[in-house]
Order: structure tokens, then C-alpha cells, then sequence
């Protein structure tokens, strides 16, 4: 299978993780240009469980999430009052 570039595999798996084969990266090395989606699924965990057997025939691999990513942590402070 031949790279496909990235705008492709977000359409093709919108809102999931995706295992890609011998990625093609920037000049930065930070972002994803193109590559071989290897598995997919919405499941992060069961994508790096089941992509595991999958990765031999590939140099290089990385994992993508083709939505928006969200922060489930909520940081919260304690400020100690100056009122008294």
C-alpha cells in the first residue's frame, strides 16, 4: 500500500486513533505529513494492543488521533485568602 497523505486519512477515520506505517514527516519532525494507516479505532488502548502484531513490515511507526483532542484533567488551586 502506498502513503496516503494526511488530510485522506482524516477523512477516511474522522474522531480516531490511527497506527500509521512508515510515517512521512515535517521539517520539524512534529507533525504528520503522510503514511500507511496500518489499524484504526476510536479505542486508544485497543489500538495499541491489536497494532501490536501489526508493525514488523514497517521502519518507522506513529499514532495519530484525527480529531480534536480534549483535556479530561481538571487543575484546580487552593489560594490562601489575604481577606480576614
Amino acid at each position: 500500500m502506498d502513503a496516503i497523505e494526511m488530510n485522506t486519512i482524516k477523512n477516511l477515520y474522522p474522531d480516531e486513533w490511527v497506527l500509521i506505517g512508515n510515517p512521512i514527516m515535517d521539517e520539524s519532525d512534529l507533525n504528520v505529513l503522510s503514511g500507511i494507516p496500518i489499524l484504526h479505532s476510536k479505542d486508544k488502548k485497543e489500538l495499541y494492543y491489536l497494532g501490536r502484531s501489526k508493525t514488523a513490515d514497517y521502519n518507522t511507526i506513529t499514532v495519530i488521533y484525527t480529531g480534536k483532542l480534549v483535556s479530561k484533567r481538571v487543575i484546580t488551586g487552593i489560594f490562601k485568602s489575604t481577606k480576614r
